[in-house]
């Protein structure tokens, strides 16, 4: 398969290793990086919130946990029969109060701890566009299907989304003076906004980053750039064109792994894959001699990486 000329990337000043705890925050992207590191088996946490879109509501988010700030009574309502935060996705969404309420506080705590203690923690922008609530004036991370009208619509300007991630950058680093940040912009495109409009806003998005991600502690990874120029064909896109497909999510995933993930680990890499690749085998006969080798087989290489990385679980 061809490809265009390679849009060039930096390698890694800390590159990722299995002894790092790692964070996938933002967009659906986000999840689509976290898959990765979970077949990989690296350490992973991917959006203990859900989905969170623009980076005023990251920033909102990581603010409140870092903080403690528990989520009381008036910071969810009532719609649609399920209980519901405009701080979260609707994921969390549930029909009991009470359980809405503790499962965001629990979830909080567990936020709290991976902030604090992870060593690599990856932000995937994906809109600059937001809707701030009338009520209240906050901007919210989701709608969760409430009327248009109590929301207004606005372009993050620049200067807004540096500030949000400089703020971002400095809640985290005043709890954890390890982390490293890497940033970059979903390759998703948000036509729902419009076509220009989609490019002012991934614009505002990779602007604010190049003016704002100058310390030693903060990389940009280019997934945007990679999907619009080096993989500029349908053909590397989803059935509704505008998500990217599998080919396009595992061409990516390359052009990061290659840079970001410490060449040393490629090795293990590779043994898990083929283990991962081994426990998808379906036999002809699972009963047969020659099977059960197999099993065994697998299971001893298996015990021996476990034994190397003993928080791998297959």
């Amino acid at each position: 398969m061809q490809f265009r000329t390679q849009i060039p990337v930096s390698k890694s000043d800390f590159p990722i290793d299995y002894h790092s705890g790692i964070v996938s925050l933002g967009s659906c992207f986000a999840e689509n990086i976290g898959e990765k590191f979970d077949y990989f088996k690296f350490r992973n946490s991917v959006n203990p919130f859900g989905i969170i879109f623009n980076p005023v509501s990251l920033e909102t988010i990581i603010r409140r946990s870092l903080q403690k700030k528990y989520f009381t009574e008036d910071d969810i309502f009532y719609h649609n029969d399920l209980w519901h935060c405009f701080e979260v996705h609707s994921e969390l969404s549930t029909a009991d109060k009470e359980l809405f309420l503790k499962k965001l506080n629990q979830t909080l705590d567990e936020f709290h701890k991976l902030l604090i203690e992870s060593s690599h923690i990856i932000f995937t922008l994906g809109t600059a566009w937001v809707y701030r609530n009338v009520e209240n004036g906050q901007i919210v991370a989701n709608c969760h299907k409430v009327p248009q009208k109590q929301f207004t619509k606005e372009l993050l300007s620049v200067a807004q989304i540096e500030e949000s991630i400089q703020n971002i950058i400095l809640l985290i680093t005043s709890a954890n003076k390890e982390a490293k940040f890497i940033f970059t912009v979903s390759p998703v495109r948000h036509i729902k906004d419009g076509f220009v409009e989609n490019q002012q806003s991934k614009s505002h998005l990779i602007t604010a980053l190049h003016q704002t991600l100058s310390t030693n502690f903060s990389a940009y990874f280019p997934s945007y750039e990679i999907m619009m120029d080096e993989l500029r064909d349908y053909r590397f896109y989803a059935e509704d064109m505008l998500h990217p497909n599998q080919t396009a999510i595992d061409y990516i995933w390359v052009r990061f792994f290659e840079n970001f993930v410490a060449e040393k680990e490629f090795q293990l890499m590779q043994q898990v894959c083929d283990i991962q690749k081994a426990l998808h085998h379906r036999p002809f006969n699972p009963e047969s001699e020659s099977h059960q080798k197999f099993l065994d087989n697998l299971q001893k290489k298996i015990t021996v990486l476990q034994k190397q990385l003993p928080h791998i679980r297959f």
